[in-house]
């Protein structure tokens, strides 16, 4: 009869934990909901009133590539004030107005457009978000006449100096809200599922060029922010195509290279710290680590819960930067050269280090921050805008 009464005890505790964690899952989710809802059903307006704009819209003549190839120029590269036309010099941290960006741009729009659908058909349910998605996709991904090439030869040149560079990739972080939102809606009664094909073929496409181009193996070798991306987007180009192999190599690489060689035992990014935007770097590559982690992480596979064997962890980064999030006046470290006012906005590794971790500190942080950046560095370097629909 004790061993008895002792079973039912220990399964009632059981089933009531369950219930805790199911419940705090849908407590975070309806936090965001409720945040966001006024804000995405008004992006959401905006979008159903777009037209497409892929990279055919605009052609540098600096562009070595063809009207269908994406073409960005190094953000931080200017003219030689003594020679005019000879290659450019750096300038780091400081951005060139005049260089070519309207492929980013473009892609970046396109972004915010599927972001906020995917958002809005998720909490209304409406078919006519999917069906305006679907057009949009169509235009990037399968129509002839202004479909992108799937590789990124043509990023980041430098005027004299590179066509290209691999450090270009991480322009299409921004692909990664498009395959999410397309993710949130792939069931839907509306999704044209030919094209929805169309678009997991493109992709893994893109994903063989990234992992097996030079410009690609340069970007997975990058020992910072760079090299973080890589992961970030084949973790999550490899998710949306069912490419279980990729994902296995991103979460053997987030543990074995990322976390290990990156983060420093107080949890800091020294790599990013020595940049001349030492708190808009830590910020953005703490995004894209705890995004790698939402990605990847499974139930026998938990990255949240990782931690080397020098301690390092999600958790401690998170914790290193929260202060300087809170209250950004205590930022120990030197000011960012440009941008500085613009930061800190609502990050995403405070809605998924919040879910994560429980700590509901960092989501009421969250709640209070900027959720619709209008300033195009910040737009930019915040991949990951429509919670909601991760």
């Amino acid at each position: 009869m004790l061993k008895t009464r002792r079973y039912w005890f220990v399964l009632l505790m059981l089933l009531q934990a369950g219930n805790i964690t199911a419940q705090t899952q849908f407590d975070y989710t309806k936090a965001i909901s409720k945040t966001l809802r006024k804000q995405v059903l008004k992006e959401a307006a905006w979008a159903l009133q777009q037209e497409p704009v892929t990279v055919t819209a605009s052609i540098s003549p600096r562009s070595a590539g063809g009207r269908h190839d994406f073409f960005s120029e190094g953000d931080y590269w200017w003219p030689n004030p003594q020679f005019p036309d000879s290659p450019y010099i750096q300038k780091d941290g400081m951005t060139n107005p005049d260089n070519f960006v309207a492929h980013r741009l473009a892609m970046i729009r396109f972004s915010r457009i599927m972001g906020a659908l995917a958002s809005a058909c998720k909490i209304t349910g409406d078919q006519k978000y999917v069906v305006q998605a679907v057009k949009h996709c169509r235009a990037w991904f399968i129509d002839t006449a202004t479909r992108m090439n799937p590789n990124l030869l043509y990023a980041q040149a430098i005027k004299g100096r590179f066509t290209g560079r691999g450090i270009g990739i991480i322009d299409t972080i921004h692909f990664m809200e498009v395959v999410q939102a397309l993710m949130a809606m792939q069931d839907a009664r509306d999704m044209d599922k030919k094209m929805l094909a169309g678009v997991k073929d493109w992709f893994a496409q893109y994903l063989d060029w990234l992992t097996t181009h030079k410009y690609g193996k340069d970007e997975m070798n990058a020992t910072n922010n760079h090299g973080t991306c890589w992961v970030m987007q084949v973790a999550a180009f490899a998710r949306f195509t069912a490419n279980q192999s990729l994902m296995d190599f991103c979460r053997d690489r987030y543990k074995t290279v990322l976390l290990p060689n990156q983060m420093a035992a107080d949890g800091s990014f020294p790599q990013e710290l020595r940049r001349t935007k030492p708190y808009g770097y830590s910020l953005f590559n703490l995004d894209a680590m705890t995004t790698v982690c939402r990605i990847l992480s499974t139930k026998e596979d938990n990255l949240w819960a990782f931690q080397t064997p020098d301690g390092q962890s999600m958790k401690k980064g998170v914790q290193f930067l929260y202060p300087y999030v809170a209250d950004k006046s205590k930022w120990p470290f030197k000011q960012d050269v440009m941008y500085w006012e613009n930061w800190p906005v609502a990050h995403p590794f405070l809605i998924f280090g919040a879910e994560a971790y429980g700590d509901k500190n960092w989501l009421t942080t969250w709640k209070k921050l900027d959720h619709a950046p209008v300033v195009e560095e910040v737009i930019r370097n915040l991949p990951v805008r429509n919670p909601l629909i991760w």
